[in-house]
């Protein structure tokens, strides 16, 4: 009897022993997993600041989505909801509702709009972090876009810094931080960083832009470095899906920020396949399943 007892406790012993490893095995698979998010831009996916994105974004299996704060054009500031608790308590609810997170609170007017010479540049600015603080968001995405491109305007530098300087002294309230693209190669972004010297302004790197300045996209991370990179738009511009495209090499650059220790956001921006560019859920689901299969696997 006292034999049948003690194997019994054995076999008891070793279950709890496997069951201990096996969970803290998908446990750490889980924690290793969040290194790495992926999300996608709102506008990108035609549901530009609408409640919709967040069970789109479900249904292509994405992490997040990068909200946008809405159109600007000729208006004093962004065409946003987000000011809005009633529209803010919609947003927060579907976020819930289909655990989709928020990568980053984007002013993709300024891809458009001059950043060094609006007029009411501070009250775009300052309504975005507003937002950022609502929403519960660390990270603002502001393009510089075509009328601030540094390397054709670069008489617009001084301003653009100044204006800078000033965004992230508003950002640092919050704990914030606002994530630039530029067209600058890394060398010259870190350089430019450096000059803008505030700790609340980092780069947004973008896959497309590394490629345009003939540049290795991995070699240009490691020489930007962790503490310069506040996120990624892990895409090239539209004609095929990143798995197809021979200018990227996902494992090349997951291998270098794996070496760099980085954690972040990973988001899909456009690498639409030109043949079926209106596909919105062929194209970013494709691109979504190949980052997820690289960066979370």
């Amino acid at each position: 009897m006292k034999s049948i007892n003690f194997l019994k406790n054995l076999i008891i012993a070793t279950l709890v022993v496997f069951a201990a490893t096996f969970t803290n095995s998908i446990s750490a698979q889980s924690s290793k997993k969040q290194n790495y998010k992926v999300a996608v831009c709102d506008w990108m996916i035609l549901k530009r600041q609408k409640l919709g994105a967040f069970e789109l974004a479900s249904q292509l299996n994405a992490d997040g989505i990068e909200l946008d704060m809405g159109g600007l054009g000729n208006r004093e500031t962004f065409d946003s909801k987000l000011a809005n608790p009633v529209e803010v308590k919609k947003f927060k609810d579907k976020s819930k509702e289909f655990n989709v997170g928020i990568s980053s609170i984007a002013m993709s007017g300024f891809y458009g709009q001059s950043f060094a010479k609006r007029e009411t540049v501070k009250k775009m600015v300052q309504d975005c972090i507003d937002a950022m603080k609502t929403m519960n968001v660390k990270v603002a995405y502001l393009p510089l876009g075509n009328q601030c491109d540094l390397k054709k305007n670069p008489e617009l530098r001084p301003v653009i810094i100044e204006r800078l300087q000033w965004a992230g002294k508003q950002v640092a309230k919050i704990g914030g931080v606002i994530a630039v693209e530029t067209t600058l190669d890394a060398t010259a972004e870190k350089a430019f960083l450096k000059e803008v010297n505030c700790n609340r302004i980092k780069s947004s790197f973008n896959f497309s832009n590394a490629i345009e300045n003939r540049k290795d996209i991995a070699t240009e991370l490691q020489i930007l470095g962790k503490k310069n990179l506040a996120q990624i738009h892990a895409s090239n511009t539209d004609g095929f899906w990143l798995q197809n495209d021979k200018k990227i090499n996902m494992p090349k650059i997951k291998a270098a920020l794996d070496k760099m220790n980085w954690k972040g956001w990973l988001i899909v921006e456009r690498s639409r396949d030109t043949t079926d560019v209106h596909n919105v859920k062929g194209n970013y689901g494709a691109n979504v399943a190949y980052l997820k299969k690289i960066f979370q696997n």
